[in-house]
């Protein structure tokens, strides 16, 4: 017997890694429901949390303009190592 990690999605396993070969299309299977906690909406929380902080803190208070900010930080730039 192997083991196999899969997301249950409606009535369907989604394979996390490599699935099985040469799996029949109605093969057998006995599929154990681990009790692991959903870590998007806390994945989610502390996402918005640090945002949260970040804004508080003003860290980008000096950026009068954010677009002419992005355009600069989006100009061409020689690769190191390589000439003009």
């Amino acid at each position: 017997m192997e083991t196999y990690r899969a997301i249950l999605k409606g009535n369907r396993l989604e394979w996390t890694d490599t699935g099985p070969v040469d799996l029949k299309p109605d093969q057998p299977v006995e599929v154990t429901i681990l009790d692991e906690p959903d870590q998007t909406a806390d994945r989610r929380k502390r996402m918005a949390e640090a945002l949260e902080k970040l804004a508080a803190s003003d860290a980008f208070s000096e950026i009068s303009d954010p677009v002419e900010w992005q355009r600069e930080i989006r100009k061409d730039r020689p690769l190191p190592g390589r000439e003009v």
